[in-house]
Parts: structure tokens; sequence; C-alpha cells
């Protein structure tokens, strides 16, 4: 379970790929990597990751033929940024929301607005997606917990602080660049609760 406060930003060192077989990633970091165990869990871009190896300034993630298919990861390039959280500690402070780093989808930022020092991003989801998101709700993208500003037909938008903007990859990524989703997971438990009351119904 992570909350979608990025610690910090990595860099892509080496990228491992077997087609589609024994794919891995080498991020250096310094911040996630304090306590850090081989077998714990790092968000990168908000995708739960088992570390596999750790070195001084790096550690290793496997990728999964289905991590590749439901996130932006297996288009990385070395020396790419990437954002960082370790899993959320028991006690530790709930900064975000309840973010479980299974990413739900990938989405298309269309259009990037500034507003004196913030910025509105604008992001085209799957369409399958959309049920899920409401406005002033929960959502993360790229593992970073965020607020829907505005929905559109088939957009949502969320603004970005100067802070954010500096802090995550969001604040470089340009019109066209590919961000991953994962909507709050309590719409989809509401969602599945409805299902089992509708067949009850029947």
């Amino acid at each position: 379970m992570f909350t979608g406060i990025v610690e910090e930003m990595g860099t892509v060192a080496h990228i491992v790929s077997m087609q589609e077989q024994a794919n891995q990633i080498t991020i250096t970091c310094r911040t996630v990597l304090e306590g850090t165990r081989i077998g714990d869990s790092i968000a990168v871009n908000g995708t739960c990751l088992t570390v596999t190896a750790l070195t001084a300034d790096s550690f290793t993630v496997g990728l999964s033929p289905e991590t590749l298919r439901r996130t932006n990861l297996g288009r990385l390039h070395v020396g790419d940024p990437v954002n960082l959280e370790r899993a959320l500690a028991f006690g530790g402070r709930m900064g975000g929301h309840y973010v479980q780093g299974h990413v739900d989808g990938v989405g298309e930022i269309v259009a990037i607005v500034p507003e004196g020092d913030s910025e509105r991003v604008t992001i085209r989801p799957p369409a399958a997606l959309l049920p899920y998101i409401v406005e002033k709700g929960y959502i993360a993208v790229d593992g970073v917990s965020l607020t829907v500003a505005e929905m559109g037909r088939e957009t949502f938008t969320v603004a970005l602080v100067a802070y954010t903007q500096s802090a995550v990859i969001m604040g470089r990524q340009p019109v066209g660049a590919l961000v991953n989703i994962e909507v709050d997971i309590i719409a989809k438990y509401v969602e599945r609760l409805l299902e089992a009351y509708r067949q009850e119904a029947r």
C-alpha cells in the first residue's frame, strides 16, 4: 500500500529485456534506498514492484509481461526520470490517499495550460476507466496522488502547484506523454458490491 506522495525522482540506469521473459530495470536513487531490503516493495511511476537486487546507489526490479501490458514502464529508456515511493510504513502519515500500486491503464496527456505558477494538466484515460473518475475525487497519475479538478466527456484535468511540478515527472512531461493511471479503489469495491446486490435481486 502507498500514499501517492512521491519521495524522490530516480533515474533509469539499466534495462534488460528478453522478449518479455526476463525484463529488469535498475534505477539509481538515494532516499528510497534507506531501510530498503531485497523483497521490499517500491512504487515506480505508481507501479508496485519488488526489489530483487540492491547496491549503494540503486535497486533493481523485475517486470512481468502483465506489468508491461498495463503500464508505461515498457516504454522507459536509460536516463529517464521515474517517480519513486516506498510502501507505507505502519503508523506513518497518510498524506495522499490509499494507492495500491496496481495500475489500471495508461492515459495520454492531451493539454497543459499554465495558471499563474500552477499548471492544469488534462489527461485522456482509457474509456473503461471514466466511470470511476469523479470531480474532486482522488486519482493516482504515475503514482502521484492528485485531486480531479474537472471532468470532460473523455478526459479529466488535475492541477499541479509549483512544488509538485518540480518534485514529480509530470512537471517535465509534454503533451502526448503516456502516464500510468490508478483509479480510487473505493469506486471499484462499490461497483462490485452493487453487482452482487443486483444478482441477488434477480
